[in-house]
């Protein structure tokens, strides 16, 4: 057993990626106040005010550095379905992405709600929007990734819906704090260090 260091200014995370190779059984929709709104052909700054806001603490820049034109390839794209979470003010709290570009699966591409509401119970009711949303004629496969640097429950949350882990890797990469695509001060649960 050994240790692989990881150069200064760079970030490693471990990915695990996990299926549902069935549509579980119907079950109530939990309660929320929240509630999905479909965003269709948004424009990349919307899109990324968004990403940000829901992502920043847990590093997702993937989105942010992107160049327009080719972030407006997939979320234009009519099999890339976005929806924005948006609590009673009207405010834009939370996303879920479905991605159905690949014939007979979906994937849950971008999932989750601001730190303000994690332990709420809202995980659940938007994951049982996702499935009834994402569990749909001719799909045979719903599948995401999580990884060491998103919430620490999230790995569990995934496998008590149902999601069963199917492959595990390793990412690397420059840290976006030390770019400027994210603050300094996002996800201080993970240490920065400069090279």
């Amino acid at each position: 057993m050994g240790l692989s260091a990881v150069p200064k200014g760079q970030v490693a995370a471990i990915v695990t990626s996990l299926e549902m190779l069935e549509s579980p059984a119907r079950r109530p929709l939990p309660a929320s106040p929240l509630r999905l709104e479909r965003w269709r052909a948004p424009s990349p700054e919307k899109y990324r005010v968004l990403f940000r806001r829901v992502g920043e603490p847990w590093l997702w820049f993937s989105r942010l550095i992107m160049d327009d034109d080719r972030l407006i390839e997939i979320i234009h794209d009519e099999r890339d379905e976005i929806y924005a979470v948006v609590d009673a003010q009207g405010i834009e709290v939370g996303i879920l992405e479905l991605d159905f570009r690949e014939e007979g699966q979906c994937e849950l591409g971008f999932f989750g709600l601001v730190p303000e509401l994690s332990g709420q119970g809202h995980g659940r009711w938007l994951m049982a929007q996702a499935m009834a949303l994402g569990w749909r004629k001719g799909i045979k496969r719903l599948w995401v990734h999580t990884c060491t640097l998103d919430s620490p429950g999230a790995l569990g949350f995934y496998r008590r819906q149902g999601f069963t882990p199917f492959a595990r890797s390793v990412e690397t990469f420059d840290d976006p704090r030390l770019h400027g695509w994210l603050p300094r001060q996002a996800a201080p649960h993970v240490p920065l260090i400069e090279g």
